[in-house]
């Protein structure tokens, strides 16, 4: 459990690049996966990557790692881990293990062998409602204990109450901009913008502002947890002269973005209108990226009036936007190819129980 720790950052498959296109902007030396990047670091690390990452889902921190060939190994084995270095005698714990290609095959028996362990040890106890969860994975007789260190996923970034029909996820949404292009130096503009994320965010990574300021964290459960160092490294101040934009034709959608900005200290660079596709304009300045989240059949179900708005949504931009980027996101590339742009399309992204693809253009 001595530092260094193999840290290991969450991401929605197909934006592992991304991530670690972040992590290095940050600082570190990180190594792309599936599902994620996995970099080394210090417990002072695993504060900050909570409080300054918007890419990841979550961090889990690897504090043990031993081989087992049968359950009784396990067992044994899990009970000269220093559990009392991370965990808390008076606070819950919840396990949750996986196993793969490993002669230790029943998950649920290798919970309760790793639970017992940590019972009998250390005398914290194991609950299902646990706010600290140890993630135990079993892959070819090896096995990894993780810590949590995140608990509610890092997109619940603490200011957005409002959401709107099949919303994107902060994390989700920070690292979509950055694969369209966005710098955190040029104006983002979304003409489909729903409860505000991709201006939320954009707004965010320019100005500096942490996105995990708001809200607690599960490593605040931990025995090594450091209030004050945790404190020294939150920051609730941030700034840029940039301006962020975002209409919907919906005036519920406007009031709970602008509900949103409010609740993140954001209102001063961003702005939320209520306008349909055909009437939205440029602000003025410099050209910068119009990214957007719009319907589409797999989330909505009837595809055919669609074809209209994607339409109406290439015309503007082509009539309207010459010089910037464009950033769309569906999973119908047909509706894609009705806006009529010249589009180079992503690789797929998982996106719940759906993949979807990042569309983007230079107009």
């Amino acid at each position: 459990m001595a530092d260094p720790l193999d840290l290991f950052l969450a991401a929605p498959p197909g934006l592992e690049p991304w991530l670690a296109e972040e992590l290095r902007e940050l600082g570190y030396a990180p190594q792309t996966t599936a599902g994620g990047v996995t970099v080394s670091g210090t417990w002072s690390d695993v504060w900050r990557l909570n409080l300054e990452c918007r890419g990841a889902t979550r961090v889990l921190a690897r504090i043990a790692e031993f081989r087992a060939f049968h359950l009784a190994q396990l067992d044994k084995r899990a009970r000269k881990v220093a559990w009392g270095d991370v965990l808390r005698a008076d606070r819950p714990v919840k396990i949750e293990a996986t196993c793969r290609k490993s002669k230790i095959y029943h998950a649920g028996a290798a919970s309760e062998r790793i639970a017992r362990a940590i019972q009998e040890e250390l005398g914290a106890p194991v609950s299902d409602d646990a706010a600290l969860t140890l993630k135990v994975r079993i892959d070819d007789n090896n096995v990894q204990v993780s810590v949590d260190t995140s608990g509610e996923a890092l997109y619940k970034r603490g200011h957005k109450e409002w959401v709107g029909k099949a919303p994107l996820r902060e994390t989700m949404a920070a690292l979509l901009l950055r694969a369209a292009g966005f710098n955190g130096k040029m104006p983002v503009v979304d003409p489909m913008c729903g409860s505000g994320t991709f201006v939320l965010e954009a707004a965010g990574m320019a100005g500096g502002w942490q996105p995990g300021r708001d809200r607690a964290f599960a490593f605040e459960h931990l025995a090594n947890f450091d209030a004050g160092a945790v404190s020294d490294l939150r920051r609730l101040d941030g700034g840029t002269s940039l301006h962020f934009r975002g209409s919907d034709r919906d005036a519920g959608a406007i009031r709970g973005a602008t509900a949103n900005a409010e609740r993140a200290d954001l209102t001063q660079a961003t702005q939320f209108d209520m306008a349909p596709v055909s009437d939205f304009a440029p602000p003025e300045g410099p050209p910068g990226l119009v990214m957007c989240n719009p319907p589409y059949g797999a989330r909505i179900g009837n595809r055919k009036p669609l074809f209209a708005l994607y339409g109406a949504l290439g015309e503007t931009l082509k009539t309207r936007f010459a010089g910037w980027r464009v950033g769309i996101v569906t999973s119908d590339g047909g509706l894609a190819k009705a806006t009529g742009l010249s589009l180079t399309e992503s690789a797929p992204i998982a996106h719940g129980s759906l993949r979807v693809k990042l569309y983007t253009a230079q107009l």
